[in-house]
């Protein structure tokens, strides 16, 4: 009764109303997380200096992995409970639950034991400079200990908006953004913690929302249940997480890689400065991605759904919907950056270096943002109905086939600037990919194809 309550509304409901009562939430959670990551730099930059940021910058690589597993068990598990649900089958959508929990916890131990053994030498490799790395360490050894509340926490968001509960989704979101903004001030300047005072705030932030999650399963809130025998790792579940999550798996691990080439070549073409700006940017840029994301978030588990009810119109219209949204949002956000450069870099620093460098940064990095709504749609509505293999082009190709290169290749010619020019042609190349697999996809997902046309044709003959 309860599962039927939780998530029977993802196939009855009109679709507006639903991708709105399940976007607004993931987008302002969304934002919120995006705003404490803000606001963190802020302080950091402020408190420490730039070079905190970059030796910050330096670090999040090391973050996007840990990010990287906890997503594909996330997203991968998400799509496969809300098909699960959709074709009522509550007891296998437990198991999956619990398999994720498995593989955290695996994760986490594997994050807890580098922190103490490779930790600095893989900062190296991934292009700390002997100024920055003292930052780097400072910075990613708290966070390491903490593994386990930022996979759980990151994983389990995507697993409650599968069963369509945006209200405590939202809610898992903006109790470690708030806890986080407010310690932040206390550990790095009331305790004079530094940069490792941040990296501090933000595990003890994850801890306490974990705790929440927590008690959210265990008390019977939610249409899952946790219990001891759907622990046991059944390696057929895992499989089917796993090759669902792999193209989410493969986004925020190329995003590392990507990190990784970006600020390798900036040092190599420009200083550490550049390696904090490009920090103060990518802040930037996940706050301004992030409703794009968040609408996406909010169509999967309507899809999945639907998909897995075979309500195929539902389906279709949700898709559409939700096309529209984000183009218009993508405009908004790509005329505010070309408008307004500097003074979005002003929040975060008043060094006038940084501030002009930075605006002529933006306005390149920005210059096809309003096609990128498209081709995050797109892979998030393949991971929605199960099919990996274009979700995972998608997310292969923007970082790894496209960016990646370019980064690599443009700086030889135009130095940091060619850094800069490689995302808007990486935007635009990864945009004409998608719409290529959207059309060819059409009659399956954009538009009613024949052997549905059929179908109805004969139902209306017998009746």
């Amino acid at each position: 009764m309860k599962e039927k309550m939780k998530s029977d509304k993802l196939g009855t409901e009109s679709i507006p109303k639903l991708l709105r009562d399940l976007s607004i939430p993931a987008m302002i959670g969304m934002f919120v997380m995006a705003l404490y990551n803000v606001v963190d730099t802020i302080f950091i930059s402020y408190g420490v200096g730039i070079e905190a940021v970059a030796g910050v910058t330096i670090a999040f690589p090391v973050m996007m992995i840990i990010m990287a597993v906890s997503a594909a068990m996330g997203i991968g598990g998400a799509s496969v409970i809300s098909r699960r649900l959709g074709e009522k089958r509550g007891d296998e959508a437990n198991q999956v639950f619990g398999n994720i929990i498995s593989i955290i916890l695996l994760i986490s131990i594997i994050g807890v034991i580098a922190s103490f053994t490779f930790l600095e030498p893989m900062l190296v490799l991934f292009g700390a400079s002997p100024d920055i790395l003292p930052y780097a360490v400072e910075y990613m050894f708290p966070i390491m200990l903490g593994t386990f509340f930022f996979s759980f926490a990151f994983a389990t968001n995507n697993i409650v908006r599968s069963e369509g509960n945006a209200k405590f989704a939202i809610n898992t979101m903006i109790i470690p953004a708030v806890l986080n903004i407010i310690l932040d001030p206390i550990f790095i300047f009331g305790l004079n913690m530094g940069v490792q005072g941040a990296a501090v705030a933000t595990v003890i932030s994850q801890a306490a929302v974990t705790v929440v999650i927590l008690r959210y399963y265990l008390t019977g809130q939610s249409s899952l249940s946790l219990a001891w025998e759907d622990l046991k790792i059944k390696w057929s579940i895992v499989k089917e997480v796993v090759s669902v999550g792999m193209p989410a798996f493969v986004q925020q691990a190329s995003g590392s890689i990507m990190m990784i080439a970006i600020n390798t070549m900036l040092i190599q073409y420009g200083s550490d400065l550049y390696v904090g700006i490009f920090g103060i940017i990518q802040r930037i840029l996940m706050f301004a991605v992030m409703p794009i994301i968040g609408v996406m978030q909010g169509m999967m588990p309507i899809v999945g759904y639907n998909y897995g009810a075979k309500q195929f119109e539902r389906m279709r219209e949700t898709i559409w919907l939700t096309l529209k949204v984000v183009v218009i949002s993508s405009v908004v956000i790509f005329l505010s950056m070309m408008i307004f450069p500097a003074w979005f870099m002003r929040i975060f620093t008043a060094d006038p270096e940084v501030i002009e460098a930075g605006a002529s940064a933006m306005r390149i990095l920005f210059l096809t943002f309003f096609v990128v709504g498209v081709q995050v749609v797109a892979g998030g509505l393949y991971q929605a109905l199960g099919k990996p293999k274009p979700a995972l082009i998608l997310s292969l190709s923007r970082q790894i086939v496209f960016l990646i290169p370019l980064v690599l290749i443009l700086p030889r010619f135009f130095g940091v600037s060619g850094v800069w020019i490689a995302f808007p042609i990486a935007d635009v190349l990864s945009f004409v990919l998608a719409s290529v697999l959207l059309y060819k996809d059409r009659d399956t997902i954009l538009v009613k194809g024949k052997e549905e046309e059929v179908k109805e044709d004969i139902i209306s003959l017998t009746h």
